[in-house]
């Protein structure tokens, strides 16, 4: 089993290389799906522990020599992320683990996010009353765009809030560092909230927030452009899904 972890917390080591074990025992269940989060303590802190998914025969093979694992990517991701000057959840350690000489099984730790919630409360609006809020995100998003930094799950679950009103990246193993051109940063906002109308709040805002500014016409063009095309894709995915559930 490989594990790295975070200097910071190099006192937690036995209690982390014991994750395996007592992940399936212990801890309370936050998410379980394609991957299973749990929040687990030790000496009073409490962290959040994701399970990935082990992957099938050939990525096990393609990740045993080719790929860095999900687990080591959330974990360098997170790293950078603060080294440029942006919240989330901080990187505490990963573990990958092989068996029969491939990969099979790893684990991202970060310290779990106290006094936050989703920006899927705001999915469906109202944008009445919910201004400022939609202001701070759309400028938030520039200077993380501005940054070079690419969530490639930018996605109702994957953005917090603190309750000082401050903005947190989670889930970060999917990421781009690069230029973010201005059509790049408005395709990034597709899948995050289901109304028009903060869209071209958004839109608006963002556009004179990158430092390559561009117009508010251009933008809102571009953000509605993306977001229809993602809805129709996701529609067009859940209909082939039912069809094969019902054959």
């Amino acid at each position: 089993m490989k594990v790295v972890v975070n200097p910071k917390y190099a006192h937690l080591r036995s209690w982390i290389e014991a994750i395996p074990l007592s992940f399936e025992t212990e801890g309370s269940v936050i998410y379980k799906g394609r991957n299973v989060i749990k929040v687990m303590s030790s000496e009073g802190i409490e962290f959040n522990i994701k399970k990935y998914k082990r992957p099938h025969l050939i990525n096990r093979f393609v990740y045993t020599f080719f790929r860095k694992s999900k687990s080591f990517r959330a974990y360098y991701n997170g790293l950078r992320i603060q080294e440029k000057g942006f919240d989330t959840a901080e990187s505490v350690a990963y573990m990958e683990i092989n068996r029969g000489g491939l990969f099979s099984d790893s684990y991202y730790v970060s310290l779990q996010c106290l006094g936050a919630r989703e920006i899927r409360e705001y999915y469906f609006g109202p944008l009445s009353g919910n201004e400022a809020l939609i202001d701070d995100f759309a400028r938030y998003s520039a200077k993380l765009h501005d940054a070079g930094i690419y969530h490639l799950d930018y996605s109702p679950g994957n953005v917090l809030i603190r309750d000082t009103g401050t903005f947190i990246l989670v889930d970060v193993n999917r990421m781009r560092f690069m230029e973010v051109s201005p059509e790049d940063g408005c395709r990034n906002f597709a899948r995050l909230f289901g109304c028009d109308d903060i869209y071209e709040r958004i839109a608006m805002v963002y556009s004179q927030s990158r430092k390559e500014t561009f117009s508010q016409e251009a933008a809102i063009g571009l953000v509605l452009k993306y977001k229809n095309e993602f809805l129709r894709k996701d529609a067009r995915k859940k209909a082939i899904k039912r069809f094969f559930r019902n054959k």
